[in-house]
């Protein structure tokens, strides 16, 4: 823990911002600890929390984006092509498809609090062709209140170390 709340109070912001969109596309970066570092960094005077919670969300967002289009532009031929590979059959992407456009807003709200799901419901939506301002507005919400919840809980649990 000590090495990455160094590494934040070094590089700032900058470093919120890159990380999460890093780890929101799906590289191995712990978000969840990562933001409970960013909390508790505004608690002990490091980091404003306005900038924090600004710089935070971007970089979810600017993540989100950057998979929705990944997902929209190259996730179906890749699916179609490889998806054998991986136990992805055609009637199983169906399957999927079909449980995103019922299901795709609110998972991805509530997806965003389940490591792993977050990183794939992004995806999910751009290969299911879901309408960009539709994806936009659930996914701010699930990656303003993400940001918030863990930024809150680093206050907290920061206080219970003092």
């Amino acid at each position: 823990m000590d090495t990455v709340l160094r590494f934040l109070g070094d590089y700032g912001y900058g470093a919120i911002y890159g990380l999460l969109t890093l780890g929101i596309v799906g590289l191995p970066v712990p978000d969840e600890l990562l933001m409970t570092a960013v909390g508790y960094l505004t608690l002990i005077g490091t980091m404003k929390l306005p900038y924090a919670i600004l710089f935070s969300f971007a970089g979810a967002m600017s993540g989100m984006m950057i998979s929705y289009a990944i997902g929209r532009k190259a996730g179906r031929p890749l699916l179609d092509r490889y998806g054998k590979w991986v136990g992805l059959k055609p009637h199983r992407i169906a399957k999927v498809e079909g449980w995103m456009g019922r299901y795709g807003p609110l998972s991805i709200v509530i997806g965003y609090f389940i490591p792993g799901f977050r990183h794939v419901t992004c995806y999910l939506c751009g290969i299911g062709r879901m309408p960009l301002r539709r994806y936009g507005v659930f996914a701010s919400i699930g990656a303003l209140i993400w940001c918030l919840i863990f930024i809150f809980a680093g206050r907290i649990l920061g206080h219970a170390s003092y």
